[in-house]
């Protein structure tokens, strides 16, 4: 028998090995960016959530602006319920393609029914209106809670009924993932954690007049509804994904509320199951494995809504250390912010207008992950969430605030999400050199954005709706970003690339990609020396054959182009506009306004070089200017500076 002084020392050796095989160890997640985080008494970052309908009564009627905005919500929600909604008939499409077809820029939502509109765009307005429709039902169940009156309750349940009738109706669609209701699971999902959150409010306190076929009633929402639902989302999305967090969470939730222990298992503890998209899914530096940093805030929202029943069921602690990973998500952006705040664009994000900190973000969670910020934003806010759970001043009295984007200087490579940071003489340097999955991948490894003091001197511009062309057309592809390029190729695939070296004191950073096409690797390095952005970047192709060989420099200003410049016959890329190309022996030397100053950009390479400009495609509705630089050899290295004038 092994005495129980040898078992401890075994016990750490089993945990070292554990972390060891882990894709992306997360030793202590409570404590990371503790800085950012408000702490219980308990020592936990997590806090209790509360749903306190006796205390929300009170604070309508003690609180006039609380009346105001009950009022508010009862003539919006009066108005929506007042009318017929969804339909029977109606087969819901994918948001993604309610687009306009000319900059694939989303469309604007109205409740009128768009009847000349293609079949696609029709089917992504029956998205936004279902997905509207549920949101009212939520609503209605929380009114009825509030003010006890029957009309809510009964839109609520009746809504309920509706779906609970007619989606075994509905046809299974298959083009983006097995779904019914929706045209996509992930929609599926947001869903059901509506419809089960409307079902347990209705079932808090149903009146005496319903109660006699409340049962059977729950029993039909269960059997045709939410069971089907949750069982369907469990036949897709067997990866680690972001809307595989959505599904598990959904299922986790459903679970919960049905009191289905094999569903829940299945949910939280299987293959695919919670915990395994929080220990695969985040990297060590707390950033989500796709990349776009979108689903760093997506997958929060996926998860808080479990975390929170978890939290109103007393079984939060089940997931101490799931949520203190899920928390540092919503944290980890603010490590890569420019100095305004505004956040690089890797993968296929479709805004670029994210910013740190995400403050509506940390206010939304802030019953489950308090933070100063979270609770400050909260505080005078009018909203459900408020009206129930407070924001609870008390954790953050004597709090400092957490430093703000403009105040980091320190340069930092994330080598876990392939991203690194170079900050120095004002420069500010993001710099995307691999990939950890295929999912959301663009052809953009090695890609670099740049600000210089508060100047957006070039970013990547993201992407539009993924139902537009120019989706795959074009912002997903090597000519929207600022990348090596082969025969007019960029990255074939993905690959996480590998880091050749970096330093925080010099600004430096480089890294490669063997593999960037067949028979092609490349390697880049970045560094910022007295004042210039310096980038080195060497193309080599293995197949002794010499080939087109440039590199694409995307820029957010004006460029002043030679007056003897032609016009390019074939531009080297789809929708680059009015191009105009010339040769150059020497070093190409061109002057660039960009946000109000001067910036000379100087590249080298091997001559004679073909240089293109063009105007180019930005985030709709706006558009840039792009240069190319192409030379033709079997190996290449191109160095360019940008120096602020």
């Amino acid at each position: 028998m092994i005495r129980a002084r040898c078992l401890f020392p075994l016990l750490l050796l089993c945990l070292a090995l554990s972390a060891q095989t882990q894709r992306f160890p997360k030793p202590d997640p409570e404590h990371a960016f503790a800085g950012e985080k408000l702490y219980g008494r308990d020592g936990s970052p997590l806090r209790q959530p509360r749903e306190d309908w006796a205390g929300g009564r009170q604070r309508m009627h003690a609180d006039p602006s609380w009346q105001s905005w009950v009022s508010e919500q009862r003539a919006e929600l009066d108005a929506w319920m007042g009318e017929p909604r969804d339909k029977p008939e109606y087969v819901a499409g994918w948001w993604h393609d309610f687009v306009n077809p000319v900059d694939g820029g989303f469309l604007t939502w109205t409740s009128t029914p768009p009847i000349d509109a293609p079949p696609k765009v029709f089917g992504g307005w029956v998205y936004g209106l279902r997905s509207r429709n549920a949101n009212y039902m939520l609503d209605a169940a929380r009114m009825w809670r509030l003010t006890g009156e029957l009309p809510y309750f009964d839109w609520a349940a009746g809504q309920l009924d509706f779906y609970a009738a007619n989606l075994a109706n509905w046809p299974i669609q298959t083009s983006k993932s097995k779904s019914r209701l929706m045209h996509q699971s992930l929609d599926d999902a947001v869903m059901l954690v509506r419809f089960v959150n409307t079902a347990r409010l209705l079932e808090g306190d149903v009146p005496p007049a319903r109660r006699e076929d409340w049962n059977a009633r729950r029993q039909r929402w269960i059997r045709d509804l939410m069971h089907p639902m949750a069982l369907m989302l469990d036949e897709t999305f067997q990866r680690v994904h972001n809307i595989a967090c959505w599904q598990r969470s959904a299922m986790a939730i459903t679970a919960l509320y049905t009191r289905d222990e094999d569903l829940w298992k299945r949910a939280v503890d299987g293959e695919f199951g919670v915990r395994r998209q929080v220990r695969d899914g985040i990297t060590s530096d707390y950033f989500w494995l796709e990349q776009s940093l979108g689903y760093n805030s997506y997958v929060v929202s996926a998860l808080l809504p479990l975390f929170t029943m978890a939290g109103l069921e007393r079984r939060l602690h089940e997931f101490q250390a799931e949520a203190a990973a899920v928390e540092n998500l919503m944290l980890a952006p603010g490590q890569i912010a420019f100095r305004d705040g505004r956040l690089p664009t890797p993968a296929d994000s479709t805004s670029i207008s994210r910013r740190s900190p995400d403050r509506d973000l940390l206010a939304g969670a802030r019953r489950i992950f308090p933070t100063v910020l979270g609770i400050e934003q909260a505080r005078d806010a009018r909203n459900w969430e408020n009206l129930l759970d407070p924001p609870d001043d008390s954790l953050a009295t004597g709090a400092a605030s957490p430093p703000s984007a403009g105040t980091r200087e320190a340069s930092l490579d994330l080598e876990s999400s392939r991203f690194a940071m170079l900050r120095r003489d004002g420069w500010q340097v993001f710099f995307h050199y691999g990939q950890l999955d295929r999912s959301h991948a663009q052809a953009e490894a090695l890609n670099y954005e740049a600000h210089f003091e508060d100047i957006d001197v070039t970013h990547d511009a993201g992407t539009v709706g993924y139902g537009s062309p120019l989706h795959r057309g074009y912002y997903t592809t090597v000519a929207a970003h600022n990348v090596p390029v082969i025969d007019g190729q960029g990255q074939q695939g993905w690959n996480e690339g590998e880091l050749l070296g970096f330093s925080a004191e010099s600004a430096r950073v480089s890294a490669g990609q063997p593999n960037y096409r067949p028979d092609v690797s490349a390697r880049r390095t970045l560094s910022i020396e007295d004042g210039v952005l310096r980038d080195s970047t060497t193309i080599e192709t293995h197949d002794g054959a010499p080939h087109r060989l440039g590199i694409i420099l995307n820029v957010q200003g004006k460029v002043s182009i030679p007056a003897d410049s032609r016009s390019a016959q074939a531009p080297p890329f789809a929708h680059w506009d009015e191009a105009r190309e010339w040769h150059s022996d020497g070093p190409l030397e061109l002057t660039a306004r960009i946000g109000g100053r001067d910036f000379l950009i100087r590249v080298e390479g091997p001559g004679p070089l073909r240089i293109v400009h063009a105007g180019v495609p930005d985030a709709p509705p706006h558009r840039r200017e792009a240069l190319y630089v192409e030379t033709n050899a079997a190996a290449a290295t191109f160095r360019t500076q940008w120096i602020p004038r």
